[in-house]
């Protein structure tokens, strides 16, 4: 076996113990050195050195699957975001411009359905730049913790409107409140039957998820965004909304019925399915909502980025 290449011994030096020196040195060489490449292709002005790069990559591989291969691991990582990221931290000036640009910038028009004063909007938007790209002597920015798995916007969006809930001085719980789960997942059934049918009818339980998504009020889906995409807790929301927390889940309990009725109403009248294929699928049904939601989020997030 080949002595590993300065880039692969960077690699395997901080991935933490998860991953170790074997025969695929010269493979693992060239995979690196293309991740690298390709990731800087998407900023080219944008010059951060491999070895830098790989290093930030390695400290943030996702734990092994199965089969144990780098390949599909990266694969999970957003690594032209990632890079971005990693270039900032090490203060390059360029990744700077590039992440105000691209991401920064964007916030005041995510953050406008927190119905805040344009002057809190600004105040947030600016303590966010502070914190995600300044060195403190406490250690280094805030986008050093961004690891590339999700999408590097959705990241900057949710550290804003936690920083918003903390210039509102919304962040402090009442005393003595429990935490109330709301929007429970059913684990999904077993049946192969219930499965194929599932599988079979995944178009028009979209759509039929879609259009019961529309016929919400805009503030009933404001709700379910702060809590399904930017991951609001029911004690944060209620800080939010002045309401108590057990308020919080009663709304969002409600809103959640009613997807689910006008969902099961819109299928009921499609699908045909005789009454107990029909039944068996509802049973399903309430597994499936939160994806659905979060899923037309991100549809919606992705048209309002173009």
């Amino acid at each position: 076996m080949t002595q590993p290449s300065e880039l692969v011994a960077t690699f395997l030096a901080h991935t933490g113990g998860r991953l170790e020196a074997s025969a695929e040195a010269d493979a693992l060489e060239g995979l690196l050195r293309r991740v690298w490449e390709d990731a800087r292709a998407q900023w080219p002005e944008v010059e951060l050195p491999a070895e830098r790069f790989i290093r930030h990559l390695a400290e943030r591989l996702p734990e092994a699957g199965s089969d144990g291969q780098i390949g599909p691991r990266l694969e999970q990582l957003s690594l032209p975001e990632l890079y971005l990221a990693c270039a900032c931290v090490q203060g390059i000036a360029e990744a700077t411009v590039a992440f105000d640009r691209h991401y920064l910038s964007r916030l005041p028009g995510l953050l406008g359905y927190l119905r805040q004063p344009a002057a809190i909007i600004d105040e947030v938007c600016q303590l966010t730049r502070v914190k995600l790209l300044v060195h403190t002597p406490e250690g280094a920015p805030r986008l050093n913790d961004y690891t590339g798995q999700g999408s590097l916007l959705s990241w900057v969006r949710i550290t804003a409107v936690r920083i918003a809930l903390r210039v509102c001085g919304l962040d402090k719980p009442a005393p003595d409140e429990g935490v109330v789960e709301v929007l429970e997942s059913l684990p999904a059934p077993g049946d192969v039957e219930l499965d194929l049918i599932r599988r079979r009818h995944h178009a028009e339980f979209r759509q039929a998820v879609r259009e019961a998504f529309a016929a919400l009020s805009m503030d009933e889906r404001h709700l379910l965004r702060l809590h399904v995409v930017d991951q609001l807790s029911t004690v944060e929301l209620g800080a939010l909304f002045r309401v108590n927390q057990s308020t919080v889940s009663r709304w969002l309990k409600s809103v959640r019925q009613t997807v689910f009725n006008e969902t099961r109403r819109r299928l009921q009248a499609r699908l045909g399915l005789s009454a107990r294929d029909f039944q068996s699928f509802l049973g399903a049904l309430d597994s499936q909502l939160e994806l659905g939601i979060s899923l037309i989020f991100g549809e919606e997030d992705a048209q309002a980025r173009k």
